[in-house]
């Protein structure tokens, strides 16, 4: 009995732990586009990763040794997550920048899982019936998020959402990428490579006059800096990657549901960003389709 209660306890820690993540990834659109202020996208890239590197390699120490037992497979699997992780954030950063960080933030969560599920049914050939609906559910829903009915086509390839579009693309592969490289690294160990890799990348697209102008002083930059590298990256993804295993990887994607609506709310209060009608109707559509498609 007590081993139960135990059990129950461990869980709901796991799922306070997730809210909280979520609600890091949340308002980090709303960070990102304060940032914009003060750093080129390629700055930002930079020194998200690098504090976001140095606060999750003290919590790897005691497994660096196992480095020497990754498979070149796998290397070259992080590798591959390490330069995508950097050309997500560049699209992350200047899309919050360029367009509505309430729209990216719905648009790119909602998304995000369905184009996972349509890169793992081109790989496994295979499609539900449940699946093809949930995924034509989920692309109208996306088309109401962003007007297309109402704006055309020529809204979709915006250059103000087009970085949108990219992050969701980007991000759906990245999930399948990740879920073959965890297999044979540990997900910390594996996470904290990826960082230190595309902290490497960016070091070569910086600007270093920018970087020693930075007022470091600067409140309202170190918040958002903050809650974005340490809050959305270090805190916010390592928890989701702890928790996936021990809940389940239904369980968990339902907590990414409350993501837009968390952006969207960020952003209305911070920036004051309208929450439109079609932004809430196509994100509900959206999480309708993600529920459809992990329905059993």
């Amino acid at each position: 009995m007590k081993s139960i209660k135990e059990n129950q306890l461990t869980n709901k820690t796991i799922y306070f732990l997730m809210i909280l993540a979520m609600l890091s990834w949340g308002i980090a659109w709303t960070n990102a586009k304060l940032l914009n202020e003060y750093l080129n996208y390629y700055n930002l890239v930079f020194l998200r990763f690098l504090f976001g590197f140095l606060s999750i390699l003290p919590f790897t120490l005691k497994k660096i040794k196992l480095i020497k037992n990754i498979s070149n497979k796998s290397f070259i699997n992080i590798l591959s997550m390490g330069v995508l992780f950097f050309i997500y954030n560049y699209c992350f950063f200047k899309g919050t920048d360029l367009g509505k960080s309430g729209m990216g933030g719905v648009f790119v969560t909602t998304t995000n899982p369905l184009i996972t599920l349509i890169i793992i049914t081109i790989i496994n050939k295979e499609l539900k019936l449940n699946h093809f609906f949930g995924i034509v559910l989920g692309v109208i829903g996306g088309l109401i998020i962003l007007d297309v009915f109402n704006l055309g086509i020529s809204y979709l390839v915006d250059l103000k959402n087009i970085y949108f579009i990219f992050c969701s693309l980007i991000w759906g592969l990245m999930t399948v990428i990740m879920s073959y490289g965890q297999k044979e690294v540990d997900s910390l160990l594996y996470i904290m490579i990826c960082y230190f890799c595309t902290t490497i990348i960016s070091i070569f697209f910086i600007s270093t006059n920018e970087l020693f102008q930075l007022d470091i002083f600067n409140l309202k930059f170190l918040i958002n800096f903050f809650l974005v590298s340490i809050g959305a990256m270090s805190f916010g993804t390592s928890i989701y990657i702890f928790s996936t295993p021990r809940l389940g990887p239904v369980k968990s994607s339902v907590f990414i549901f409350s993501v837009p609506f968390i952006a969207m709310s960020t952003a209305y209060f911070v920036l004051e960003e309208a929450i439109t009608i079609n932004v809430i109707l196509g994100g509900l559509l959206s999480i309708l389709a993600i529920y459809i498609v992990n329905k059993k």
